[in-house]
């Protein structure tokens, strides 16, 4: 296992929240991260700002990524999941802060359609997005996520299993 769960979230690690969301017919929500040159989809995801609960976090995130917040809470994540980043990105991104994420996953279902979603946001995550099955999802995950996601796919499958 490339990750590991707890009940609280680890230090070394940047608290975030991840979102998986489901459309009415259980096909889940991916976005082409706008950072990246090559293929590289992902859910939904960002820090927790001082202050925040992880479900206030998951709100705004998916405002500020997907354009909208019409969704119904479905089902929240027992567990932290902590990753590790490769040490070149982690480098990058927090100039060595933090080692890897540590995130709290939340299950929504989406109430508006299609043309609710709006990813050309003031601070683009995503350049491209699809609603995909979960066995897809997995296949298109960058490699240090696969693990996190399989878990995740894992818990909350029987919302559309």
């Amino acid at each position: 296992m490339a990750f590991r769960l707890s009940d609280e979230p680890p230090p070394g690690y940047r608290p975030c929240v991840g979102i998986l969301l489901l459309n009415r017919e259980g096909r889940i929500f991916v976005g082409q991260r706008a950072d990246m040159a090559e293929p590289a989809w992902q859910m939904p995801q960002g820090g927790i700002d001082p202050g925040e609960t992880p479900l206030q976090a998951a709100l705004r995130e998916l405002r500020e990524e997907v354009g909208t917040d019409r969704v119904e809470l479905l089902a929240e994540s027992r567990y932290w999941r902590s990753y590790d980043l490769p040490p070149a990105l982690a480098a990058r991104m927090w100039q060595g802060r933090y080692r890897g994420q540590t995130q709290r996953w939340f299950a929504f279902r989406f109430l508006g359609t299609d043309a609710d979603i709006d990813i050309d946001q003031p601070h683009r995550e995503f350049t491209a997005w699809r609603w995909t099955d979960p066995e897809d999802l997995v296949r298109r995950i960058v490699p240090f996520k696969r693990d996190v996601y399989l878990s995740v796919v894992d818990e909350f499958r029987h919302l559309w299993a």
